[in-house]
């Protein structure tokens, strides 16, 4: 917009300061002199569009994969559970990755056990979902429903 310059106001979002072209200021809140902000939300911001709010499709698989393991969900009984239903190796530092994710997202939360001496002498670290990963999970679940109920190329046949 012609004329226009983005600005901050006090909590440091940036707004776009759009000039009232003669018109008369009003008692609305968002006018500066004679100019009035517009808040960006009404514009593409970078930094929000790399936030993610949704799961990966491993970072789902580590979730069940904790479910099934219970008590004993650390780094390698994870990966264990995991290439056992998927058929395919998974690599432990993924699974590490996605664990730091879902602990930062308060989906998971760790212990640190017991050392032991076949560690040699170190703990392992154990993995909880949290009543957060859990409605995620089920959420996630319930999605992946409804949009693939009724597809007939999803349809198991059998000869």
């Amino acid at each position: 917009m012609h004329g226009s310059t983005w600005c901050s106001r006090n909590d440091s979002r940036p707004f776009l300061l759009v000039p009232l072209c003669g018109l008369t200021p009003t008692t609305d809140p968002y006018c500066v002199g004679n100019s009035r902000l517009i808040c960006s939300n009404n514009f593409p911001i970078i930094e929000n569009m790399r936030r993610r709010d949704y799961l990966s499709q491993l970072e789902l698989m580590v979730l069940f994969a904790i479910l099934r393991t219970r008590e004993n969900a650390y780094g390698m009984a994870i990966v264990r559970e995991i290439e056992q239903h998927r058929e395919r190796e998974v690599a432990l530092a993924g699974i590490y990755a996605a664990l730091e994710r879902l602990e930062a997202k308060g989906l998971v939360r760790s212990e640190r056990g017991d050392p032991t001496p076949e560690r040699g002498g170190k703990a392992r670290t154990y993995f909880e979902v949290t009543g957060a990963g859990l409605k995620a999970l089920r959420s996630a679940h319930a999605m992946f429903s409804r949009l693939s109920a009724g597809l007939k190329e999803l349809t198991l046949v059998t000869l």
